[in-house]
């Protein structure tokens, strides 16, 4: 039972787009927030703040989000190609195919009759014959489970959400905005960065320091060049 609940667990938390989310979080309050800076050090009004950090909302999360769709859907239609490839070799040349499969299992130290009664139990069943030339021969997943348009949703909405909170204190006409900008970015960049342990199981504190980091980095270098610029213009 318990590890019966443990699966259902596993498949929900796999269809959640948290890989996207995050990624696409990551991102959006980095590129916002360098903008933010990168304004901020050329000294420039509180419109141009806005208008490119909306600009750079729609544009760059448009293109994450088709990147991301196209990403995806570019792999899930490799894989289905190569899927119909497979269960048309299975009816056009089974032979050939079974020696594929017991060249394969002969690798794995299968020999003589046994050997033979585990060919004849795969090539059995085409379904199991295919996903074992999938797995076994291509080194490919039996099937791609991702949805290309879900997932290119997920990446804009959590882009343009995440992205959004550096432009906040200037929405609501704050004073100091942009000081009060660095504080509301570093304190998300952390929790961002933390949820990125759910993907990559590096302790949450050590993914937050690491996107704050990040964050920092693009950030001081785009205070700094468009400090510079001014300076030359």
């Amino acid at each position: 039972m318990k590890g019966k609940a443990y699966e259902q667990y596993h498949a929900s938390f796999g269809g959640t787009y948290i890989r996207d989310a995050v990624f696409g979080a990551n991102d959006g309050i980095v590129t916002t927030f360098a903008v933010v800076a990168g304004v901020a050090g050329a000294n420039l009004p509180l419109s141009t703040v806005l208008i490119l950090g909306f600009a750079n909302l729609l544009a760059d999360g448009l293109a994450m989000g088709l990147g991301n769709y196209l990403g995806i859907k570019s792999e899930v239609d490799y894989i289905r190609r190569e899927r119909r490839l497979e269960g048309w070799e299975t009816v056009h040349a089974p032979d050939l195919e079974r020696k594929e499969i017991e060249a394969i299992y002969q690798r794995k130290g299968f020999k003589g009759k046994e050997l033979q009664r585990v060919v004849e139990v795969i090539t059995g069943n085409k379904k199991v014959w295919v996903d074992t030339m999938m797995t076994e021969e291509l080194g490919l997943p039996t099937e791609k489970s991702e949805h290309p348009v879900k997932n290119g949703v997920a990446t804009f909405i959590s882009f343009a959400l995440a992205g959004l909170n550096p432009l906040l204190p200037y929405i609501f006409g704050i004073p100091d905005a942009f000081n009060v900008s660095i504080i509301v970015t570093g304190l998300t960049l952390f929790l961002v960065g933390s949820l990125r342990s759910l993907i990559t199981k590096k302790p949450w504190f050590v993914a937050g320091l690491e996107m704050l980091l990040v964050g920092t980095v693009a950030a001081a270098a785009a205070y700094f060049t468009g400090d510079f610029i001014k300076r030359l213009i």
